[in-house]
């Protein structure tokens, strides 16, 4: 009996297939009936006539070979095919040039010779320049011979017999007057001086100079005294009245244009603190009270150009400077005295400057030596005695000096006023960064300069064009190297990063590699420019790698690492915007490439790329990767193409790493994990497509013609992506499971929508576009199948392993769903005469019955695997009342309406 109902069944199952296979041998013969009718339309001989066209033209067989070449262009061609020309061609009738007149072959007669001249009488020999003790004694001379001299000496006693007047009175009781009293009348007698001298500016101008200089020192002399000795005001009110006298000493000097007047203020103001000093080494303020003093010397210089003003404050700025560092000086005091040395070195930088300006222009030679070379000097001097026990501090000043002396070099060295000056700075910076050196260095490490020196004599080679000083130059830099790498025993010694002598000669040794590189590529030798290039660096990346493996905490070497590579992507790219090398773009690739793995280091070691300090790093890297980008826009490298599409994959790369952490922080299942990660890829991809221009930039219009590759390799991962998410169990908890309405298979719909969007966009493949129904179709049925899948294993508690595909309930729901989506297809494809569209949903039909006959059996003992049997059966039923028959085929369609 079992026998005989298994008999029946099949028997029942075998019925659609044998329907499906008639149907579609009945639209096979159509289609040849179809062509048997056609066969009446071809073209008959001519020889033999149609009784049913005995009016039509008469329609001869043409044989192709039979005809001429011109006769064998089809009609449709021929109508289209570019006229031929029948004739001879034309010779060309322009004339040809006329010969140019021979030159006269004759040559001129030598001219005749002149008489000899008479010699020359013989010029006498040139003056011989006053040595330095003749121009000091000249100087004194000058200055007690000229002017008013009575009046200089008169207000230089008198100043200080006042001083040591008040100093001896105070000190015997004397002055039994309230010292506020006092010292108002001192004040209001040398303002009296003061305006006596400006209204006699016209009638005795040296008299009045003099007066008016003398009474601003009393002022000064007077304030300094009531607030260092008498504690009569503070430091502020003291400090601010300082300044308006100096300041108004200033504004009189510039306005008589009175050296003397300047000079002699100045004086007063730095003897003021000598003669008041109690003792009490209140550095601070002595040194703001100079301070205020160079800046008027400052000021005055920026007006007039004297010498001997600039010269004066220097000689006791620095002297009394030096005198107290030796006497009083400890290291407790740096803190509040290095401040000071700064600003007065600052001072008398910019003031040969100021000297320079003022210069007329047949003296733009003419440079304050004394201060241009004197001031580095006596100032670094005073710095190695406050650093003496720090020899590697001391060493980054002497750098920091030949950096600013180089920076002012280069700036002042192409301006004809400046150029004595700017040559000036330039070897105090090449002075400066030769002394860094040994400081910074020990013995062993100090031999790299001779990399340095090797650049040198590659630069000398190349300017006189021979090949010994370019040997010996790259044999200077491998015995550097070789001496780097003997050394390698001491490289754990290192007690500082970067400022140690391991990472100082490599650098040297990249510097000089890099140098070299230079040179070779403005002599156009681009083979040795790329040597050296590569030489110089792999010194740059291996220090910067031993540096952040040697101080670098474990968890935070990838993100130093990061920052490490953005700045030499930005520094490769700098230097390529001002002279172009394909070798500066492909470092600029590479460093951008290598950000990929150091994303994947930081999500191993910190979880995901923005913890710790990656943030930081990202943060710079995105600056300075931007205007990397911006550096590679002049050009045609299609390199720089390139790196700006590494760059929009990047991204997306990284915020999925920080995406699906952040999944994982909060209670969220899987599901919402597996879409976050897909978020920012659809967001560039749909930038990609409604906003390119965004994209584009900084590259602009360079960039579109890698717009499809852009917009394919987003798809690519997408699509990728979506397969994977395909087999993925997804749970969306906290939330419940709702069929595509979960976050998985909402960016799944996501990504189809999006891929719609393309594949009928301009910018897709064109061998997508013709196929575009088809792929998405698949997809669309790939994704029902998933979500029939994913509802079975959330709603029926089904395990997403093995035992989901040989559960009853999920074979049943996917034949029910694909038998729906298959008598769906047939339907539709039948009442809108779309062939294919029927074909697909027969084809799919039939697959459904082959999986009930293969796997869907087993199930008949339950009543899932029954209802699949059933609804099965149903579906085909209304097919079968619905469309019956498949579509007419196209051609016949036209036949039956012909």
């Amino acid at each position: 009996m079992e026998a005989l109902i298994a008999l029946v069944a099949v028997v029942l199952l075998l019925i659609p297939v044998l329907l499906i296979v008639a149907l579609v041998m009945i639209a096979g013969l159509r289609r040849r009936v179809a062509a048997l009718e056609l066969q009446q339309f071809e073209v008959r001989p001519a020889n033999v006539a149609d009784p049913a066209h005995a009016d039509a033209p008469e329609v001869r067989s043409v044989h192709w070979a039979d005809q001429p070449y011109q006769a064998r262009v089809p009609v449709a061609d021929a109508a289209q095919a570019p006229a031929t020309r029948t004739g001879p061609a034309m010779p060309d009738p322009s004339p040809s040039a006329a010969p140019a007149a021979a030159a006269d072959p004759t040559p001129a007669a030598p001219p005749s010779r002149p008489p000899p001249l008479p010699p020359a009488p013989s010029a006498p020999p040139p003056p011989s320049e006053p040595g330095l003790g003749e121009r000091i004694v000249g100087a004194i001379k000058h200055w007690f011979t000229d002017g008013n001299v009575p009046v200089k000496i008169g207000m230089l006693v008198l100043l200080a017999g006042v001083a040591a007047l008040l100093k001896y009175a105070s000190d015997q009781g004397w002055l039994n007057a309230p010292i506020e009293l006092r010292l108002a009348a001192i004040a209001a007698a040398a303002l009296g001086g003061l305006v006596f001298g400006w209204v006699q500016r016209d009638r005795r101008r040296l008299f009045a100079l003099a007066l008016q200089g003398g009474a601003i020192g009393v002022l000064l002399l007077t304030v300094f005294a009531a607030f260092k000795r008498y504690d009569l005001i503070d430091a502020l009110p003291a400090f601010a009245m300082s300044v308006l006298l100096i300041a108004g000493m200033g504004v009189l000097a510039v306005v008589q244009n009175s050296r003397t007047l300047a000079v002699l203020g100045i004086l007063a103001g730095f003897m003021a603190p000598i003669w008041l000093s109690t003792g009490s080494g209140n550095h601070v303020a002595l040194f703001s009270y100079y301070a205020v003093l160079n800046a008027a010397i400052l000021a005055i210089a920026w007006w007039r150009p004297w010498r001997v003003l600039n010269l004066l404050g220097f000689a006791f700025t620095f002297g009394i400077g030096t005198a107290w560092g030796v006497l009083q000086y400890n290291a407790d005091k740096f803190s509040s005295t290095e401040p000071f040395l700064l600003l007065f070195f600052a001072f008398y930088l910019l003031i040969p400057i100021l000297y320079a300006r003022r210069q007329p222009a047949e003296k733009r030679d003419l440079v304050d030596g004394s201060l241009v070379f004197g001031t580095p000097l006596i100032a670094f001097s005073l710095q190695a005695g406050m650093l003496h026990d720090d020899r590697l501090a001391l060493a980054l000043c002497a750098l920091g000096l030949a950096a600013l002396y180089a920076v002012l070099g280069w700036a002042l060295i192409r301006r004809a006023r400046y150029a004595a000056l700017g040559q000036s700075h330039a070897v105090l910076a090449v002075g400066f960064a030769t002394l860094a050196v040994p400081l910074a260095l020990s013995a062993r490490a100090t031999a790299s300069v001779f990399a340095l020196e090797g650049a040198g004599l590659v630069w000398l080679g190349l300017r006189q064009k021979r090949w010994l000083p370019q040997i010996a130059g790259a044999l200077l830099q491998l015995g550097a190297a070789f001496g780097f790498v003997v050394g390698a025993d001491y490289w754990h010694n290192d007690a500082t990063a970067i400022a140690n002598p391991t990472f100082m000669s490599g650098l040297l040794l990249a510097v000089a590699g890099f140098a070299s590189a230079w040179c070779y590529r403005r002599a156009r030798q681009d083979a040795p420019a790329i040597v050296y290039y590569l030489w110089g660096l792999l010194w740059w990346l291996g220090g910067v790698v031993h540096e952040v493996g040697r101080f670098v905490a474990r968890d935070s070497r990838p993100d130093a690492l990061l920052i490490a590579v953005a700045f030499s992507a930005w520094m490769a790219a700098e230097v390529h915007r001002r002279a172009p090398a394909r070798a500066l773009v492909l470092t600029t690739l590479a460093m951008l490439l290598a950000a990929f793995p150091l994303a994947l280091w930081q999500a191993d070691v910190h979880q995901q790329p923005f913890a710790g300090y990656g943030a930081l790093a990202w943060a710079v890297f995105a600056l300075l990767g931007v205007r990397s980008l911006w550096c590679l826009r002049g050009g045609q490298d299609r390199v720089a193409l390139a790196a700006q599409f590494s760059w929009w994959l990047l991204w997306p790369s990284v915020v999925s790493l920080a995406c699906m952490w952040l999944a994982d922080r909060f209670p969220l299942a899987h599901g919402w994990s597996l879409a976050l990660a897909l978020l920012p890829w659809l967001l560039v991809a749909a930038t990609a497509l409604l906003r390119w221009p965004w994209l584009a930039m900084p590259l602009g219009a360079r960039f579109d013609v890698l717009r499809t590759a852009l917009a394919a390799t987003l798809f690519g991962v997408l699509g990728v992506s979506w397969l994977c998410l395909l087999v993925q169990p997804a749970s969306p908890a906290p939330l419940p499971w709702l069929p595509l309405l979960n976050p998985m298979e909402l960016a799944q719909l996501a990504v189809l929508a999006l891929a719609a969007r393309w594949l009928w966009s301009a910018p897709a493949p064109a061998g997508l576009r013709g196929r575009r129904v088809p792929v998405l179709a698949i997809a669309g049925f790939a994704l029902l199948t998933s979500t029939t899948l994913h509802t079975v294993h959330h709603w029926g508690a089904v395990p997403w392993n093995d035992a989901l595909w040989s559960s009853t309930l999920a074979q049943t729901s996917l034949t029910v769903v694909w038998s729906v989506l298959g008598v769906i297809s047939w339907v539709w494809g039948s009442r809108r005469g779309q062939r294919t569209l029927w074909l697909v949903g027969a084809v799919l039909m039939g697959v459904v019955l082959a999986k009930l006959v293969l796997i869907d059996r087993q199930h008949l003992g339950n009543l899932l695997g029954i209802s699949s049997f059933i609804a099965y059966g149903l579906l085909c039923t209304v097919v079968g009342y619905l469309a019956p028959a498949p579509p007419r085929a196209p051609d016949a369609t036209v036949e039956s309406q012909s």
